[in-house]
């Protein structure tokens, strides 16, 4: 099916379309006028993280296409917390905590939409502060059912896992329903766009609309975007990776995308890059060894978006640097420590891994010294008892793990 507004059909082609709430009629409505649509983002960090990206990218289109694009932090819904796809209730932050988060992020949004132009950044607490609970309860508490919000999956399957859901939980529904009457009628914002998990409350917000302001109101949702193991995407065993580059480095950002399944190079180049489709054809049409070439764009263009281009060149400087040379770019985390204390077994590789902050458990160390996914300088890390004697005479030490980290360990 071909779209006439050409906001649809690049996100169609890419592969953002999940599900959608009359589609036929928003594409009618774009392709004559421009519009107004919001995601919606709970403040519940002081970045974003990966799993965010396909929202985010969502509204970059919007915005390149002309539409105004609104990013949505839910500095009062956060203050509650979205039971979707949760298995227990989220930490009740503060306010303070909240708007510290909020002025973390806000610089994440202008890289994606235009926020001189014509797109904006609101904040959910400027009318959800004023709301008295009395007459919010009457009016709007009275038009979406319990009955209803039972049957979408977001809240059915938590209930089915015997998780607890609190009242301060349901209210949440109501609330993000309320955003998108409240968006609708002062900024004539006509769709709500986000990931699958946020069908129920987009579909409560569509509800909502017909019903107090008379007006007709459209959803699209995105594909939930997991690993391998089925886990959402933007977690690792080593944590969150996180779009802020004072969370993780630019080098670790950068080789976390260059170090995806193979099977996933051609989805995520339609989905995190701004590349043309032809070109993300020629390129997902590579194999074996140059499927490398394809992931490094991949990690480059990411790395452009999210961080800039300084940031995007110097992560692939670095890995340059270190995966097609013997150079130890002095731009990789390193530590010293003394010859006596390596050639009495003192300090060990799990010391200088733990030290280095490549990996945070011991247990996980060792592990991958079992499975070969430790190297140093190069060759196969295979010492059962951890020692690093036999390098004593050396003045650096590099330490790899896998391909995704590097760490240089300077002998005194």
């Amino acid at each position: 099916m071909k779209f006439k507004s050409e906001f649809l059909n690049e996100i169609k082609n890419r592969g953002f379309l999940y599900q959608d709430i009359e589609i036929d009629n928003l594409d009618n409505l774009m392709s004559k006028n421009k519009i107004s649509g919001y995601i919606g983002f709970d403040i519940t960090s002081d970045s974003l993280h990966v799993g965010s990206l396909i929202q985010l990218m969502l509204l970059h289109w919007l915005d390149f296409y002309d539409h105004q694009s609104i990013a949505l932090v839910g500095g009062g819904t956060t203050l509650i917390g979205d039971p979707s796809g949760k298995d227990q209730t989220r930490k009740i932050l503060s306010k303070k905590e909240i708007d510290e988060n909020i002025k973390n992020i806000e610089i994440t949004f202008s890289r994606f939409i235009n926020l001189k132009k014509n797109s904006l950044v609101i904040n959910n607490y400027d009318w959800l502060s004023n709301l008295n609970y009395i007459d919010f309860l009457r009016e709007f508490g009275s038009k979406i059912t319990l009955n209803k919000m039972l049957t979408f999956e977001s809240v059915k399957s938590r209930l089915d896992r015997e998780q607890p859901l609190t009242i301060l939980e349901f209210n949440y529904m109501l609330l993000q329903a309320y955003d998108y009457v409240y968006l609708n009628k002062n900024f004539n914002c006509v769709l709500q766009m986000g990931g699958s998990d946020q069908w129920g409350n987009i579909l409560s917000g569509i509800d909502l609309i017909r019903k107090i302001n008379k007006k007709d109101a459209f959803g699209i949702t995105s594909p939930l975007i997991t690993n391998n193991d089925g886990s959402k995407m933007g977690k690792t065993a080593d944590g969150a990776v996180w779009l802020n580059k004072d969370k993780i480095s630019s080098l670790d950002f950068f080789q976390f995308w260059r170090n995806i399944n193979d099977i996933d190079v051609s989805r995520f180049l339609k989905l995190f890059t701004k590349i043309p489709l032809n070109e993300i054809k020629k390129l997902s049409s590579l194999k074996d060894q140059e499927i490398n070439e394809a992931k490094k764009i991949l990690a480059y263009e990411v790395t452009k978006i999210v961080r800039g281009k300084e940031d995007a060149d110097e992560a692939l400087e670095i890995a340059d640097n270190i995966f097609n040379s013997n150079i130890n770019d002095e731009r990789l985390p390193s530590i010293s420590e003394n010859k006596l204390n390596l050639q009495n077994n003192i300090f060990t590789i799990l010391d200088a891994i733990e030290k280095l902050e490549l990996i945070k458990s011991r247990s996980e160390i060792k592990r991958l010294i079992k499975s070969d996914g430790i190297r140093v300088n190069d060759k196969l890390f295979k010492n059962s008892n951890f020692s690093l004697k036999e390098y004593a005479g050396l003045e650096e030490i590099k330490i790899s793990i896998g391909k995704k980290k590097i760490g240089i360990l300077k002998i005194l």
